[in-house]
């Protein structure tokens, strides 16, 4: 299938399609007129690319990942791959748990249930 059938396949743009494949996320074989021609896997490797992109993932992380998604996945790099993407995922955890206790922390302040160190109790501004 050619980029643009692509495209309307999986809602991708082609700008999109032709970065993956810079990546080296993506693959095409070339026509003899130049254009690009995607096997039919491809329309679930770019919801697959899309997907790992949307959890936050970079290109060298999806490139290293697609290999395992394949029926013969090379033995041992998968396991060692699934470490770094357990990695990430404790990293973003790590962040939510920042970010809800900030949340919370400017809640109380809000609301006048707590004051910044060295006010005495003075309410940070009046309504």
């Amino acid at each position: 299938m050619r980029i643009g059938e692509l495209s309307s396949a999986t809602g991708a743009s082609t700008r999109s399609l032709r970065y993956y494949e810079s990546q080296g996320l993506l693959s095409s074989d070339r026509r003899s007129n130049g254009y690009r021609d995607y096997g039919e896997e491809a329309v679930r490797q770019v919801a697959f690319i899309q997907d790992l992109y949307r959890a936050g993932l970079p290109s060298q992380i999806i490139r290293d990942i697609l290999p395992c998604t394949a029926p013969t996945p090379p033995e041992g790099e998968c396991t060692q791959l699934l470490a770094r993407v357990q990695q990430v995922r404790d990293e973003l955890a790590r962040q939510e748990q920042q970010i809800t206790q900030r949340r919370e922390m400017l809640d109380r302040y809000l609301s006048g249930t707590a004051t910044p160190a060295g006010l005495g109790g003075q309410p940070v501004c009046s309504a």
